[in-house]
């Protein structure tokens, strides 16, 4: 198995003590497999990805495994993680105009990782990147290799970043949102060639995204997160067409519809998202959820395995699966 996460578990440091922000995640990943991490904002699928990559914010604590290539990832030191880091592990970063750096040239940028993991020559390293900024799909590769991120769209960052994590052809790659700012018919070609790249070289993936079609066409298997914690999960086809959770049901039912006529409002997920670190005492989509009961308030969660290796936390669902 490439990676296995067991019990994962996150507390920030916060002026009252620490909030643990990510609950018991567990999941496995292994060569050319694929992972969508769904949810709402604050549900904690970036610090999950974070935390795989040695990335949390200062003062953070993590608890449980993290195995990469059977080496816990959580026991690493920093230099360690470095040698890692866009080599083996390669990230997308949500927001490309802060994660590039805005004093240096694209191409320099993605170059590096191809210098510092490769020991390629800077010319050898800038005409691999220009390669790689074809395969993303840019029009002008040399025109973007010679700017400076601030002359590019948002678009042509978000390209040139996912260059950069692919450019030492990881063994995982981490996409958190890698498509936000890309037009639909650009987002479609470059997760196909995500895929592609996932089928020919046997790299995993694990694709953070609000987009529930997104994550159905390009994951074989979804955790769907609320509150830290992880509700449902189970391969990705059979989760969201027949979702057993109230969670991934109201999530389904807040997309837009094909066909909807013009000026209807989409349907939203009554009350507000759970704070991060709140810590209920029980499921922490109670009172939003249409089925809460009082014990939903204060009881811990149970887990229900279901056939299909499908799992649901929820006092609502029973052994089959079915409401009760």
């Amino acid at each position: 198995m490439l990676l296995t996460v067991a019990d994962l578990a996150i507390d920030l440091p916060t002026p009252g003590g620490p909030r643990r922000v990510v609950h018991d995640v567990s999941f496995t990943l292994d060569g050319g497999d694929s992972l969508g991490v769904v949810g709402e904002s604050g549900s904690g699928k970036t610090m999950t990805a974070l935390a795989l990559m040695g990335l949390l914010p200062e003062g953070a604590t993590v608890s449980g495994a993290l195995r990469f290539e059977g080496v816990d990832l959580a026991r690493l030191g920093e230099a360690q993680m470095q040698k890692l880091r866009g080599d083996r592990i390669g990230m997308v970063f949500q927001e490309p105009m802060t994660a590039l750096n805005p004093l240096h040239r694209v191409g320099r940028q993605v170059a590096e990782p191809l210098i510092l993991h490769r020991g390629m020559s800077k010319r050898a390293a800038w005409a691999e990147a220009v390669k790689l900024l074809v395969r993303v799909r840019l029009r002008d590769p040399e025109r973007v290799a010679r700017a400076y991120p601030f002359a590019l769209s948002g678009g042509e960052r978000q390209r040139a970043m996912i260059a950069m994590a692919l450019s030492c052809s990881p063994k995982l790659l981490i996409a958190d949102e890698p498509t936000t700012a890309l037009d639909v018919t650009v987002q479609a070609r470059i997760l196909d060639l995500l895929a592609t790249l996932g089928a020919q070289s046997d790299m995993a993936m694990l694709l953070v995204s609000h987009d529930l079609a997104v994550v159905a066409r390009h994951c074989r298997r979804v955790l769907v997160m609320y509150g830290g914690t992880v509700m449902e999960s189970g391969p990705a086809e059979a989760v969201l067409r027949d979702a057993r959770h109230p969670y991934t049901r109201a999530l389904l039912e807040a997309r837009p519809r094909a066909g909807a006529a013009r000026g209807e409002r989409l349907r939203a997920i009554a009350g507000a998202a759970v704070p991060a670190g709140a810590e209920p005492r029980g499921c922490p989509f109670a009172g939003r959820c249409p089925m809460t009961m009082d014990a939903c308030h204060a009881t811990p969660l149970p887990t229900i395995e279901l056939a299909g290796d499908r799992r649901v936390r929820c006092l609502r669902v029973d052994a089959e699966g079915r409401p009760t």
